[in-house]
């Protein structure tokens, strides 16, 4: 799975696995391996992966099929983000996605509003946690 997933990340960034591996500075044969399943990274080296592909950790190790979830530091300050806030908003993206089917969209416009509505849903778990008294503050 996350030699699957680092290959599918790379592809949607455009990138070679000579290119990859030129902005991780390692070799490109390197990226093949772990593309492959042959070679794991190291902890380091998998954030770094992360950090370069625009996907979460979570997503290369296929504990999420988002590649990158965008929680608002604005609500994670103010409460803890659970394990069913998470599953919720999986299954809100799998709604939105169907928004995005159409190539007419620039993926530069498709990536902003992706955010602009991942936005709303966190902003809408907020008003019910308020609402129905739900609101979890999180450990100082």
């Amino acid at each position: 799975m996350l030699g699957e997933r680092i290959r599918k990340a790379r592809l949607a960034k455009g990138l070679t696995q000579k290119q990859l591996a030129e902005m991780l500075n390692i070799t490109d044969a390197t990226v093949n391996r772990y593309e492959k399943g042959i070679r794991k990274p190291d902890p380091e080296m998998l954030k770094a992966i992360a950090d370069v592909l625009n996907v979460s950790i979570d997503y290369l190790l296929g504990k999420t099929d988002i590649p990158n979830i965008h929680i608002p530091e604005s609500y994670s300050q103010k409460h803890e983000v659970t394990k069913r806030d998470l599953a919720q908003y999986e299954d809100f993206v799998k709604h939105v996605n169907a928004f995005f089917m159409d190539d007419k969209v620039a993926d530069e416009d498709k990536e902003k509003l992706f955010k602009d509505i991942s936005e709303l849903f966190w902003k809408a778990k907020e008003i019910n946690k308020q609402k129905y008294g739900r609101k979890k503050k999180k450990a100082d």
